[in-house]
């Protein structure tokens, strides 16, 4: 028991200093290609922070375990937004931009509508809902991108004073470097969280909804950490946004199209299963609570951050009882 737990820790600190290496390589390659900054977060960070719950939703789908594909990608919205962007709104509330946020929200809701919509009718995620995943992601990204690209107040990313620009190779290495840490890290992580879990006589998709969910949403987390000491919360929330947009369609996309899984069914609420009454209308919960006041009143309010972190403990107690 002991090294499945050492093996479970070397995997999340690989996750996460992959995260770290390929976030830095590939912001370097947009910044020699002066592209926006706005633009490099809202793609290139994004992609990156979720990169390990890619890998570790990936991973689990094509060894047969699904219920961590499924748990990782739902726990991580859940986790992203009712722990990371509820420690930035309880401890320094800041202002939201409604202009640059909407577009990621509506898109975030109508990928969650579609999610729900296939686990409530048919609790089967086929392949061609991944590819469907998949071409919602591209469409995203292509509209995103086209945005950003003729908004005018966009400004162009600069190298930050101090900041010793690497060069083209360095960025390279750490991009590959990263991958590779985050596919080892991933591996890892699956392979003894499994173990543990059954070790302890818990579902697996309890251990993917609580553990391995915190674990793959470090880098989110760092993130908003260090948009928080730099007094730019409102920075974290838009990362977490767009975050939990593509654990739900480039995490469960990639998952599905490569091993289609249906909901699990080890864990039941009221008799029925717990996804269904549980995690995905707490996913819905945490997602209103934290978008619809912050667009409505352009800020966001300490009362959100309390009130997430509280709906968060209550959601990974309710986990580990039922």
């Amino acid at each position: 028991m002991v090294i499945p737990v050492l093996l479970f820790i070397v995997g999340l600190i690989f996750l996460i200093k992959g995260g770290d290496w390929f976030v830095d390589g590939a912001v370097g390659i947009a910044r020699k290609f002066h592209l926006p900054e706005l633009l490099i977060g809202a793609t290139v960070v994004s992609i990156g922070t979720t990169l390990p719950e890619v890998m570790v939703s990936a991973t689990s789908a094509l060894s047969g375990h699904g219920e961590i594909a499924y748990g990782n990608a739902i726990g991580s919205v859940i986790c992203n937004t009712s722990l990371i962007a509820a420690i930035t709104m309880a401890v320094r509330p800041g202002k939201v931009e409604r202009k640059r946020l909407i577009f990621p929200v509506v898109s975030f809701f109508v990928a969650a509508v579609f999610y729900a919509g296939i686990a409530y009718s048919t609790g089967f995620f086929s392949r061609i809902y991944g590819i469907i995943f998949l071409a919602m992601f591209v469409a995203y990204m292509l509209i995103n991108v086209y945005q950003m690209k003729n908004d005018k107040e966009v400004p162009a990313a600069e190298q930050e004073e101090g900041e010793e620009q690497a060069s083209m190779s360095v960025n390279i290495l750490r991009l590959a470097g990263g991958a590779a840490l985050i596919a080892v890290g991933a591996h890892l992580l699956v392979d003894n969280g499994t173990l543990i879990a059954r070790a302890l006589g818990v579902p697996e998709s309890v251990i993917a909804l609580t553990f391995v969910a915190l674990g793959t949403s470090l880098p989110e987390l760092v993130t908003a950490i260090t948009s928080l000491v730099k007094g730019h919360s409102s920075l974290s929330l838009g990362n977490v946004i767009g975050a939990n947009l593509f654990n739900l369609v480039l995490v469960s996309g990639v998952s599905v199209a490569l091993s289609p899984f249906s909901i699990p069914q080890n864990s039941m609420l009221m008799g029925k299963n717990s996804s269904l009454v549980l995690e995905i209308p707490v996913m819905f919960f945490v997602m209103l609570v934290m978008t619809v006041p912050s667009l409505v009143k352009e800020k966001t309010a300490r009362w959100q951050g309390i009130l997430l972190l509280l709906v968060y403990a209550a959601f990974c107690m309710t986990q580990f009882m039922i």
